[in-house]
């Protein structure tokens, strides 16, 4: 290892032998790196060495750069060139089409290779080039897996970084929308893209971001989650306070909002930093619709958040600990679908939540045709064999099946699996305390959640604390023409439109059309 290091930080000399053995000997015998020797001039024999990375590496850029090498080793006048010149030559007047530099250390050439660009190694020349020749197979632009809409944008990023930043580019044509790269992880180099708009975003928050990146002390970064984990504010905390997305239109929202996103190369999904609870109710179909479509669906959503937290818990409690709570006629009904099962209410439930999280798991990681057909069927395969087995009671299958679709609602898949994992403790808490102990599990909750921050910002803002101009897109959300001002968060240019935009008539003029 430390021989490794050292040959690194190495420099080229003016011997090319000496070179190209720099280079095999860091590079090693890997059957994908091609090292590939041409000869530019036969009457003065100027060898060149091409290494790159087979796979990563478009080979008609590269056979383009050799070719041109070839053809022009000569001045108009039929001088040959000497090696010094033909690479100043190269440099500056060929290879209009491709990006191409020079280097001097091995470390920078060897990171140059592993990454899909070719290394050119000429005789008598002290500096080696580099070829931009990146070409590897991407997946092309899809809609996104985990974030459909019905109206909308149907783009959702890929594994290339570039392309993702240039998803979000053309959403938002500014010059100060800015991208910063970093590189992170000690052997795989990942590149890492921190976006924001100058002028917009929070103060001090591209800072923050990028001293908690660079605390990253790690040997790879596989995906966004690695990131995520290693930089949120609470890591213990069973909410999530780092939203990630497929959808470039929800981060080039968020960057217009004062916010800053995190690209992570390799990985689809893209962070978005700082974030709130009530963002991972909000769908992007809320905005593309009319306002009072958006705020309905909006309000069936939150709906389902305090179905999908709280629904199992409060079935568990009313029958265990307060039946005189539940109607007489609704209580018979239910004690007669019980009089058969054999498990305590809390254990009925328990066993049903954990059957129906083991088919969704299994529907998860099967081939797609035959997981959707296996979580369908074996729900209603077991629950119906379940019911006439006399295990668990027809109105617990409805209220596990009230539960499951409503966790669906959610939109942010992240989100709706922190509410599944706090249902568990709420719904042992009311089978065993009753009221008292849902009471003081769900206080806990909420408690711990306004104590929660996400990069400074409080994770139940504008809430709390309370924010006047900013619950116009909370709960409800209000008319484009009505939302003029960015959120707090946003410093310096706060409108994002003109006042006084509502549409109609014009009503200064008493809702008449002018005459001319």
């Amino acid at each position: 290892m430390k021989n490794l290091e050292a040959l690194l930080q190495s420099e080229f000399t003016i011997d090319y032998e000496d070179n190209v053995a720099l280079m095999e000997e860091v590079l090693g015998k890997s059957c994908d790196i091609v090292k590939r020797e041409v000869i530019i001039h036969e009457k003065v024999d100027i060898p060149c060495c091409f290494f790159f990375t087979d796979g990563l590496a478009d080979d008609k850029q590269i056979d383009k750069a050799i070719r041109d090498l070839q053809y022009h080793v000569t001045h108009l006048d039929g001088t040959v060139l000497g090696s010094y010149d033909l690479i100043r030559n190269v440099q500056t007047h060929l290879l209009s089409d491709a990006s191409i530099s020079q280097v001097d250390c091995c470390e920078a050439a060897v990171e140059a290779i592993l990454s899909g660009d070719t290394v050119i190694i000429a005789d008598g020349f002290e500096k080696v080039l580099i070829l931009s020749s990146r070409g590897w197979k991407t997946r092309s632009v899809e809609e996104p897996m985990t974030e459909s809409v019905i109206r909308g944008p149907r783009e959702g990023f890929t594994e290339s970084i570039r392309t993702n930043t240039a998803l979000v580019r053309r959403r938002i044509r500014d010059p100060l929308l800015h991208f910063r790269a970093m590189k992170i992880g000690k052997r795989s180099k990942t590149d890492v893209n921190v976006a924001f708009i100058d002028g917009i975003v929070k103060p001090g928050l591209v800072d923050e971001v990028f001293q908690r990146l660079e605390r990253i002390k790690i040997d790879a970064i596989l995906d966004s989650g690695y990131i995520e984990e290693l930089i949120e504010d609470v890591p213990l905390s069973p909410f999530v306070t780092i939203q990630s997305t497929e959808r470039p239109d929800k981060v080039a929202a968020a960057l217009l909002e004062g916010r800053a996103a995190i690209f992570v190369d390799n990985s689809p999904f893209v962070l978005i930093v700082p974030t709130y609870f009530w963002q991972y109710i909000q769908a992007s179909d809320d905005y593309y619709s009319r306002y009072w479509v958006g705020t309905f669906f909006r309000m069936i959503r939150y709906i389902a958040f305090l179905l999908s937290l709280t629904a199992p818990s409060v079935y568990v409690m009313l029958l265990s600990f307060h039946q005189e709570m539940v109607p007489t006629p609704l209580a018979l009904t239910i004690a007669s679908g019980r009089e058969v099962v054999p498990f305590p209410v809390l254990m009925e439930a328990l066993i049903m939540e954990i059957t129906f999280e083991l088919m969704r798991e299994a529907g998860l990681r099967m081939p797609r045709p035959i997981g959707s057909a296996m979580s369908i069927v074996g729900s209603l395969v077991i629950g119906q064999a379940a019911v006439q087995a006399g295990l668990v009671s027809p109105f617990m299958v409805i209220v596990i099946s009230i539960t499951a679709i409503s966790s669906f609602a959610i939109p942010n898949y992240a989100a709706s699996f922190s509410i599944r994992m706090l249902r568990f403790p709420l719904m042992i808490a009311s089978g065993t305390l009753g009221l008292l102990g849902f009471a003081a599990v769900f206080m806990l909750l909420v408690i711990h959640a306004m104590s929660v921050r996400s990069f400074g910002e409080p994770y139940f803002s504008p809430a709390t604390p309370f924010r006047p101009s900013d619950q116009k897109d909370m709960v409800f959300r209000m008319p484009w023409w009505m939302m003029d001002k960015r959120p707090h968060m946003a410093k310096g240019d706060m409108y994002r439109q003109t006042e006084n935009q509502r549409p109609g008539p014009d009503h200064d003029q008493g809702g008449h059309e002018s005459d001319e």
